[in-house]
């Protein structure tokens, strides 16, 4: 199963200074469906996206935004409107289940109302499950089973889980975790193990941590790569175990793995180290489970220039260089199990599509070429090759998730 990075709250893409706001665009863990909010014009019609979730109405922002549902597990991808009586806010969040029904949390006044919105024919139907009274509260990324939701509340000294989605009573909380957390990591199929990036009150450094929801949020260390270092886990693949981090122990800020529960130290690979452009690993290829480092992983490359996607292995100690379809949603993506990564896009002549990608082969040339769900895009990828890399170890301690305390 590949899981979707941290950053799923709604927020503009970076270097889109003076762009229109733009909403996430949420894919389900297993790629079944997808969810967004999406620009309609003055007359109501949906407006053409520009791959970053703002479109419509000449890409000024006018107009009204309403949900929209993607199916993309089927023989082609389609989109199904779901409007209401009255457009959405624009902050609002959106993120899809497994049964096809899309969750938005709203906020209203001084409090986060949460309902379920799903296609009744013609028109919308909405189920709403109830309120959260927080000053902020943000969605984390869609569980493994896609049956529940969760959000985040954090405050000064201490962070709420909420469970908006899949309770018994409407939202609740399921954990109370010391110390102001971001970020947010599903490490296991069932939805029980959630990696949060957490700095305690009275500053400090930033340490991931792994939170029970099953035994009333107890926290275990998770990473641990130097005493001052900020370690934040981005990523993680529960089958093979798979970890892609952040952390700036090597002395500034670098994207590096490791694998949990391993005894190696995590690695901070030079192809990943590119001069002024930032890179986001947003999605891990699945059903590597004896050997992860054979994993295809997925990432977001902003620079100067423009944006692109690499494609890299741990094993393989090279970053391949993409075009990104036109009008991709831009971050987001899923692998398939045999290395193909399927990359939402909507641009001017196709309102809901999927770009197809392979993996390629780290011991020959890249075959770069994306194919769309209709036939060859004949897009060719761009940037420099990157030279192969001096792998840095850093000592990682073990990793349990139980049984282990924090130190003060």
């Amino acid at each position: 199963m590949t899981l979707c990075a941290a950053e799923n709250e709604t927020s503009a893409d970076p270097g889109a200074a003076g762009r229109p706001y733009a909403p996430a665009f949420t894919i389900a863990a297993d790629g079944s469906y997808a969810a967004r909010l999406a620009l309609a014009d003055a007359a109501g019609a949906a407006g053409a996206d520009d791959g970053n979730g703002a479109g419509g109405a000449g890409g000024t922002g006018e107009g009204a935004w309403f949900v929209e549902r993607w199916t993309l597990d089927g023989p082609e991808p389609y989109a199904v409107p779901l409007p209401l009586g009255q457009p959405e806010e624009p902050d609002s969040e959106v993120l899809p289940l497994a049964d096809g029904r899309v969750l938005i949390r709203r906020r209203v006044a001084d409090r986060h109302a949460v309902s379920l919105l799903y296609p009744t024919g013609p028109g919308t139907g909405e189920l709403p499950l109830g309120t959260v009274a927080c000053a902020e509260l943000r969605l984390l990324p869609p569980t493994p089973d896609g049956t529940c939701a969760y959000a985040l509340s954090a405050g000064a000294y201490s962070t709420s889980v909420w469970r908006v989605a899949g309770g018994a009573f409407g939202p609740e909380r399921v954990a109370r975790v010391p110390g102001r957390c971001s970020g947010g990591v599903w490490l296991d199929r069932a939805g029980r193990m959630l990696a949060l990036d957490r700095e305690m009150p009275g500053g400090g450094p930033v340490k991931a941590v792994a939170v029970d929801l099953e035994r009333g949020g107890e926290v275990s260390p998770l990473l641990q790569i130097a005493p001052e270092s900020n370690d934040r886990l981005l990523l993680a693949d529960p089958g093979s175990g798979l970890l892609l981090i952040r952390s700036d122990a090597p002395g500034h800020d670098r994207l590096g793995w490791g694998v949990l529960g391993s005894c190696l130290p995590v690695r901070f690979p030079e192809c990943l180290r590119l001069p002024d452009a930032a890179v986001t690993p947003f999605a891990v290829q699945p059903g590597q489970m004896l050997m992860p480092e054979n994993s295809a992983v997925a990432l977001r490359v902003d620079g100067a220039s423009g944006g692109w996607i690499g494609v890299w292995r741990p094993a393989g100690r090279r970053l391949h260089p993409f075009a990104a379809p036109e009008g991709w949603q831009a971050g987001r993506g899923v692998w398939t199990r045999d290395g193909l990564l399927r990359l939402p896009y909507a641009d001017g002549d196709t309102a809901c599509g999927v770009a197809l990608l392979r993996a390629p082969a780290d011991d020959g040339p890249a075959a770069r070429q994306l194919v769309t769900a209709r036939g060859a895009s004949g897009t060719e990828g761009s940037a420099a090759a990157a030279p192969l890399p001096v792998c840095k170890p850093v000592p990682l301690g073990q990793a349990p998730l139980t049984g282990r305390a924090l130190p003060g």
